[in-house]
């Protein structure tokens, strides 16, 4: 569409419609917000669709990543280095395709990252809490499963000679690395399953496709290790697994190509160039916050770091490469009310993200950035340009204050643990649980520690139904335009591809 865009102003250039200079005695053509969006739509102008196949395809997902997150993460970016955050760009910015995302679920009005997930690697939308199955399988089924699976492309490309990945700061049986290998009628069947049905951890080390993945790297380490087992890193900790399976283990039987890792030493360590398939797992359930990483003792890399690892081992591919890249923990953030550990999580997408930019080309990879489901955080009030985004509400310097003769907060959420009420304990009726929203005029909201304040008292804040932001680039990330739905993200990635057609 933009292409046909162009081209129509280009033949009608003659009546000075397309490449004109700028009228020179209209007031603002000095103007440099004027100027500035005149440079960018020369710049759209002479974009070309880039229409070769693809030979890599990288899926970041910020989980919960919604669009008032991205524009937060933005602003504190770059209020933190010091400049204008209002007009800062993060990775994302600099993308030429974008569309929204609708994220229903074949069941439900607001959706979890299982049927999600899913959507954008299989094509299909199944039901809440379902990985890998179509929308005829109810939750918890485990005897409907056998049948009605459906095939991820991360499965096309192993079967068709590529490589693959997965890689998240969320335990990597989690829902969402999990949709790209396991197929579960219940997402929270991670390292066990009813009778008959077997759990995400032991797909993926069984996973029959291809050779298996090349690059595994995020949480979770404790769902491949059986409970008689003491965690190498966290004292006084073993591993959930209650069948005696110590799959780290199995994962090294496979060959002397494989290798298991868990912590920063031993990652800094691996030969990447030796065609080895990595497992790196390292914590025990998910990995820390951003804003926590630095401090945890026993180390542990980034998301930028595990990244740029992956994609230098994926590379060696003959044919090419699929790998998802998950911001996982963007989501825990939002569930506790904390919007500052949510951005600065953004903000490490972020880095990965243009880590991706740089180790590849546009010509032969095609990146799709995109989120499963929104969250209830909002930005809000009239605050002044460059005011701090996790402050409260200030204009013209002065604090607003609400109705209640109180200060409030740019950033909020609509439920959540920061509720205005608190949540009641058992046995407490609601006129017992009722309080005044809490006084912030003293209160250092740009802690780290912060919850921001919510409506409706809730003990994990939720996932909202709005759409989501896709943005594109590489070969035919030009068909991603409008308002689509979500599992169309998996076809693009197909016909870019040419994995899963004739």
């Amino acid at each position: 569409m933009l292409r046909h865009t162009a081209a129509l102003l280009a033949g009608v250039s003659t009546l000075g419609l397309a490449g004109a200079a700028i009228a020179q005695d209209l007031p603002q053509a000095n103007d440099s917000y004027f100027t500035s969006a005149a440079a960018d739509l020369e710049e759209i102008l002479a974009r070309q669709p880039i229409e070769g196949q693809a030979r890599n395809i990288i899926l970041f997902v910020g989980d919960g990543m919604s669009i008032p997150t991205t524009t937060a993460a933005r602003i504190l970016e770059g209020q933190d280095r010091g400049v204008d955050g209002e007009s800062n760009s993060l990775a994302v910015d600099t993308f030429p395709y974008v569309a929204l995302s609708r994220t229903y679920g074949n069941d439900a009005q607001v959706s979890d990252s299982a049927p999600t997930a899913t959507a954008m690697v299989s094509g299909v939308k199944t039901n809440a809490g379902i990985i890998g199955l179509n929308g005829s399988v109810a939750y918890q089924d485990c005897a409907a499963a056998a049948g009605n699976e459906v095939k991820t492309i991360f499965e096309m490309a192993e079967e068709a000679g590529w490589e693959t990945g997965i890689i998240s700061t969320a335990r990597i049986v989690h829902a969402t690395p999990a949709a790209a290998y396991a197929h579960t009628a219940d997402r929270n069947w991670e390292s066990s399953a009813p009778e008959g049905c077997r759990d995400i951890a032991a797909q993926l080390i069984e996973w029959p496709f291809g050779d298996g993945f090349e690059v595994v790297l995020g949480g979770g380490r404790n769902y491949f290790m059986p409970n008689t087992m003491a965690d190498p890193e966290d004292e006084g900790r073993t591993g959930n697994r209650q069948d005696g399976r110590d799959l780290t283990a199995e994962w090294t039987s496979i060959g002397n190509d494989h290798v298991f890792i868990w912590n920063a030493e031993q990652f800094a360590a691996l030969d990447l160039s030796a065609g080895q398939s990595i497992l790196g797992l390292f914590e025990g359930s998910h990995m820390e916050y951003e804003a926590d990483r630095e401090g945890d003792t026993g180390g542990e890399p980034s998301l930028a770091e595990m990244t740029a690892a992956a994609i230098e081992r994926l590379l060696q591919s003959e044919n090419g490469f699929v790998l998802m890249v998950e911001g996982g923990r963007i989501d825990h953030a939002h569930h506790a009310g904390n919007a500052a550990r949510a951005l600065y999580d953004t903000i490490a997408f972020n880095a990965a993200i243009q880590t991706a930019l740089d180790m590849t080309s546009r010509e032969d990879t095609l990146i799709v950035v995109t989120a499963d489901h929104s969250h209830s955080m909002t930005i809000n009030g009239y605050p002044d340009r460059g005011n701090p985004i996790l402050g409260v509400v200030r204009e013209g310097g002065e604090v607003v204050l609400a109705a209640d003769g109180k200060p409030f907060t740019t950033l909020s959420y609509a439920n959540g643990p920061g509720g205005v009420f608190p949540a009641l304990a058992d046995g407490q009726t609601e006129a017992e649980g009722a309080a005044p929203r809490q006084d912030l005029t003293d209160v250092d909201t740009t802690d780290i520690d912060y919850l921001q304040q919510a409506l409706v008292p809730i003990g994990s804040e939720t996932h909202t139904g709005d759409d989501v932001a896709i943005y594109a680039w590489g070969p035919w990330a030009h068909l991603f335009s409008g308002t689509v739905e979500q599992n169309l993200i998996y076809h693009v990635m197909s016909y870019a591809s040419g994995l899963g057609r004739e």
